[in-house]
Order: structure tokens, then C-alpha cells, then sequence
């Protein structure tokens, strides 16, 4: 087994590891206040975009159960301009489920897909890029995004960006090493999401008490990027 299918296999593992953990689920307080304040935020950055959403044609790294490209279809994408890339097969076939029968969905290695080159207006991955521990598979999978982007388009980027000291399964993805991976993009950033262990903390006690504690920029974890190609 080589280096690059090594770690697609540890990633398999690392993900299997979270399964099943009620931790995620949008019934708590906790997990919905970050989905509504990264949300808003997303939405505000792509208001500023070109065009009309109808014909952007975007592709998800990690596309996961579909949640995200739920998220899209909502702010007016149309189901045939969609494209899931996911490794899991248990994942995508939750994917399958809930889509729309035209959203493309794809298993497998990300890095390997086959998008045609200047196809896609934006290309989504949301914490998939702190659970690859492997540098160069990083380089490889931000390399193909870029290629799929048309001049003009975007990669819509949210991912942390300090190291869980309880969790060795990920590490953070510091603005400096996004740079790396995109050194040829213009790039949108802010900081988001206060901190998961603080926010299930705080919102046991009061669910509004999260918007109170995200007032503090050095709660935040992660960041929100729009990184455009020139």
C-alpha cells in the first residue's frame, strides 16, 4: 500500500471513529447556533459574487450526508450544477437519500476526480482539510480544486484553525498554511465558530448565551475563506 492510499485509509478510520457521536446533531443548541452563524456568513460573502446563483455550478470536497449541498439548493443553486465527492461509501449513499436524483454524487479519492478543468464556478470543503494529516495529500486535493474552477471562481472554505490537544484524528489549518495551498488566490477571511468545548459548555446553561461568547474574537476557531482565482 503506498503513502497516498495510506492515508485515505486512516482518514476512512478517523471518520469512522465519530460516527454515531450525538455530539453533531443538530438538536442541540450548540451544533445550531454554529450552522446558523456560519451560514449567515456564507451567504453574505456570496451576495458579493456575479452572477445569479441559478448558474453557478459548484462541486463539494467531503460532501458527507448532504447537508451542505442541502444548504446550497436552499440559496437557489439547481440540483443539476451540483457535484458531491465523497470517500465514505456509507456516507454517500445518506447523501443519495435526501438529494435531489440530479445532484451528481461521486465516491472515492477527491484528488482523483475526474471534473473537467475550468468547470466549476465555486468548490466547497468544509472541515475535510484538517482531517487529512498528510501534507502532500493536501497539496493534491487543494491542486485539483483549483484546476476545476473556472477564472473567477472560488473555493468556499471553512475549517479550524488550532490543534485539538484531545483529539489527534485532526489538526488545524492556520491561514498561512491555506496560503500554501492556494498561493494564487485572492483570499476573503474572518474568523467563526466559538470554540466547541466553550460552546457546549456555555450553551447548557442558556442557548443565547453562544452569540454573547462569540462577541470575543479569540473564542473563535475557525475561519471562513473565499479564496478567488484570478
Amino acid at each position: 500500500m503506498n503513502e497516498r492510499d495510506e492515508e485515505l485509509r486512516a482518514i476512512a478510520e478517523r471518520y469512522a471513529r465519530r460516527s454515531g457521536v450525538d455530539r453533531y446533531s443538530l438538536l442541540r443548541p450548540e451544533i445550531w447556533a454554529m450552522l446558523v452563524e456560519r451560514e449567515g456568513a456564507l451567504r453574505r460573502r456570496l451576495a458579493l459574487r456575479s452572477g445569479t446563483a441559478a448558474d453557478w455550478r459548484l462541486v463539494e470536497v467531503g460532501c458527507g450526508s448532504g447537508g451542505n449541498l442541502l444548504g446550497m439548493l436552499r440559496l437557489g443553486l439547481r440540483p443539476e450544477h451540483l457535484t458531491g465527492l465523497e470517500l465514505l461509501p456509507d456516507r454517500l449513499e445518506s447523501a443519495r437519500y435526501v438529494l435531489p436524483a440530479a445532484v451528481q454524487l461521486r465516491a472515492g479519492d477527491a484528488s482523483q476526480a475526474e471534473i473537467a478543468e475550468g468547470s466549476q464556478d465555486l468548490a466547497l470543503q468544509f472541515t475535510v482539510f484538517s482531517s487529512i494529516l498528510n501534507d502532500d495529500l493536501q497539496m493534491r486535493l487543494a491542486q485539483a480544486m483549483w484546476r476545476w474552477l473556472k477564472p473567477g471562481g472560488a473555493v468556499l472554505w471553512y475549517d479550524f484553525v488550532v490543534n485539538n490537544p484531545r483529539n489527534a484524528d485532526v489538526r488545524g489549518v492556520p491561514l498561512s498554511r491555506v496560503r500554501q495551498l492556494f498561493p494564487d488566490g485572492r483570499m476573503h477571511a474572518e474568523r467563526v465558530t466559538l470554540a466547541p468545548p466553550v460552546a457546549r459548555t456555555v450553551c447548557r446553561v442558556h442557548p443565547r448565551a453562544y452569540a454573547l461568547f462569540n462577541s470575543v474574537p479569540w473564542l473563535r476557531t475557525h475561519v471562513l475563506a473565499v479564496i478567488e482565482k484570478p
